[in-house]
C-alpha cells in the first residue's frame, strides 16, 4: 500500500453500506497518529459508529481526544448545529417573514440548505481547510448516496448561494423601506447581508479547490467482493470523477480466506476470487488492498492498530 497518503491534508473513506468504512478510516486515523502526525477522526454519517469502534464516546459539538493515541482527536458531528446555522442566514435575508409573499418562486422555503446530513459535514470541512490545528483530516462518510450528495455540495451550495443573492437583489429598497418602517432595528443592510454572502461564497469556492487537489486530498473507496458491491463502486468512482474528486486506491474488505474444512466457506472462498477477478480488471489503475475477513470483530484501539499495520506495513 501506498503510504503516500500521509502526506495528504484530507481522506475520505466510502462507499456501500457495511463493507467496513468506518473500520478502515479509524484505523488508518491511529496509524497516521501513531507515526507522529497531528489527526483528526471526523464522522459525517448520521448513523455514527466511531464511537462503537473505537470503544470510546465520541462527541458533536468539539474534538475529544481519542484515549491512549497521543495525537488523534474525533468528532461526530452535529447536524442540528448545521440546520440552525443555514436558518440564521435564511434570518438575516427576511428578518421579519413580512416579504415572504413578494418572493414567488423565491419563496423562503426554496431557500434551505441541500441536505442537512450533508450540509453539517460540507460547513465543517470549511472551517477544517482554515484550520492549521491538525495535519491530517480523516473523513468517515456516510453511504455512498449521502456521500455523493455532500461531494457536489460546493456546486449545489453555490446555486443556493445565487438563489439568495438573487433575492436579496429583488428585495431592493423594498429592505430599506421595511427598516426605516421598522426604525431601523432588527434588519441588516444591503451591504452585511451581502457581506455575509460572499464570504460563504468564497469559502466554498476555497474549498472546491482543495478537495478537487490531489496533492492535498484523497478517496479511498472501500468495497467487499460481491457484485452489488462492486457495481455500487463503480458508480461512487464515476461520480468522484465527475466532480473532480482524486481517487486512487480500493480498499477489498471482508475476503473470505480458503479453507477445506468447511464447505462454505470453500464456496464463498470460490465465489470472492472469481469476483476479485473482475474488480483487478475493472481497476487495474488503482491501488487495490485486499483486507481478509477476521474470525473476531475489530474494535477498540488494539485491534484496529493490529489493522493499521496490516493495510499500510
Amino acid at each position: 500500500m501506498n503510504n503516500l497518503i500521509f502526506d495528504k491534508h484530507f481522506l475520505f473513506f466510502g462507499g456501500k453500506g457495511g463493507v467496513g468504512k468506518t473500520t478502515m478510516a479509524t484505523a488508518t486515523a491511529i496509524y497516521a497518529a501513531d507515526l507522529g502526525i497531528q489527526t483528526l477522526l471526523v464522522s459525517t454519517d448520521p448513523a455514527h459508529s466511531v464511537s462503537d469502534s473505537l470503544d470510546q464516546q465520541i462527541g458533536g459539538d468539539s474534538y475529544t481526544h481519542v484515549n491512549n493515541v497521543s495525537k488523534l482527536s474525533a468528532i461526530e458531528l452535529n447536524t442540528d448545529e448545521a440546520i440552525k446555522n443555514y436558518s440564521d442566514i435564511v434570518k438575516t435575508q427576511d428578518p421579519t417573514g413580512a416579504l415572504s409573499d413578494f418572493l414567488g418562486e423565491l419563496d423562503p422555503t426554496s431557500l434551505s440548505p441541500p441536505g442537512a446530513d450533508e450540509t453539517v459535514a460540507f460547513i465543517q470541512i470549511l472551517e477544517f481547510i482554515q484550520n492549521p490545528e491538525f495535519e491530517l483530516v480523516i473523513f468517515d462518510t456516510a453511504p455512498t448516496g449521502h456521500t455523493l450528495k455532500l461531494l457536489q455540495l460546493p456546486e449545489i451550495t453555490e446555486g443556493w448561494l445565487f438563489r439568495m443573492i438573487k433575492m436579496r437583489r429583488k428585495l431592493g429598497g423594498m429592505m430599506s423601506g421595511l427598516k426605516t418602517f421598522l426604525g431601523g432595528t432588527g434588519i441588516p443592510s444591503e451591504d452585511e447581508a451581502f457581506d455575509k454572502l460572499e464570504e460563504l461564497k468564497e469559502q466554498v469556492e476555497i474549498a472546491r479547490v482543495h478537495l478537487a487537489n490531489p496533492t492535498e486530498t484523497e478517496f479511498i473507496a472501500v468495497t467487499i467482493p460481491n457484485i452489488m458491491a462492486i457495481w455500487e463502486t463503480e458508480r461512487l468512482i464515476r461520480a468522484l470523477y465527475e466532480v473532480q474528486f482524486p481517487i486512487n486506491q480500493i480498499f477489498v474488505n471482508q475476503v473470505q480466506p480458503e479453507s477445506s474444512g468447511c464447505p462454505y466457506c470453500h464456496t464463498r472462498f470460490n465465489n470472492h476470487q472469481e469476483n476479485l477477478k473482475k474488480i483487478k480488471e475493472l481497476y487495474s489503475d488503482f491501488n487495490l488492498k485486499e483486507i481478509p475477513l477476521f474470525e473476531f470483530e475489530v474494535r477498540g484501539i488494539q485491534k484496529l492498530r493490529d489493522l493499521g499495520n496490516l493495510l499500510y506495513k
